[in-house]
């Protein structure tokens, strides 16, 4: 295979990497609100944000994709593909992290809680300054799983017409006749991406870690 094909492959890598970056960020904002939304003891949160949780975990994120990409025109929005790309990302990621979120919430020390409450800290307070924080430690492991089974899932985007690294291997393999070593070459490029994101977030685990200096 020639270096200009893998060119190819490594800029459409970089604009999958680049997308699944929004995604992830945007889903974590929204997963660590509907985690906290889905513990709430006010109905009126727990039951909408149990809803978002179950539909965006159970239908497939090929549906999503179409659905989002299709229902924005229906209702006046004409925006880029890329936009409903990393809209249908967001929220498919964003309900599994707020699943992962939401045992990161249940465990955290019942003590700490009790002794903000003495301190006066409002509930946004401990929410805030404690609850989240502790709750994203907690569910790290989680959160970095998720951020590399997204990262595989954007190769979905291009049923709604975006070029990144598998659509482009499709391409240049239909113009090239060279199957096997363009996507061994996407293959690869997957793996060091994955690997990169597996080992950056046990560093950061291990700089973090309760207890330790």
């Amino acid at each position: 295979m020639s270096w200009k094909l893998f060119e190819l492959l490594v800029q459409a890598s970089l604009y999958t990497v680049l997308i699944s970056f929004i995604s992830i960020t945007i889903g974590l904002a929204i997963g660590i609100v509907v985690s906290a939304a889905s513990l709430s003891s006010q109905r009126a949160l727990s039951i909408p944000a149990r809803t978002f949780v179950s539909f965006f975990r159970g239908a497939p994120l090929l549906v999503q994709l179409l659905l989002i990409y299709n229902l924005l025109p229906a209702l006046g929005l004409n925006v880029p593909s890329v936009v409903a790309a990393i809209a249908g990302l967001s929220l498919c990621t964003a309900a599994y992290q707020a699943e992962n979120l939401r045992g990161g919430f249940q465990s955290v020390p019942r003590g700490l809680l009790e002794a903000a409450d003495m301190a006066g800290l409002s509930a946004f307070q401990q929410f805030r300054r404690i609850r989240a924080p502790i709750a994203l430690r907690l569910a790290f492991p989680s959160l970095v799983n998720e951020a590399i089974m997204i990262l595989k899932a954007s190769s979905l985007v291009s049923v709604v017409g975006i070029v990144e690294l598998t659509r482009m291997a499709q391409d240049l393999a239909a113009s090239t006749y060279r199957p096997i070593e363009l996507f061994s070459a996407a293959g690869l490029l997957y793996l060091i991406i994955n690997w990169l994101i597996a080992s950056g977030g046990s560093l950061f685990e291990r700089s973090f870690r309760w207890g330790r200096p």
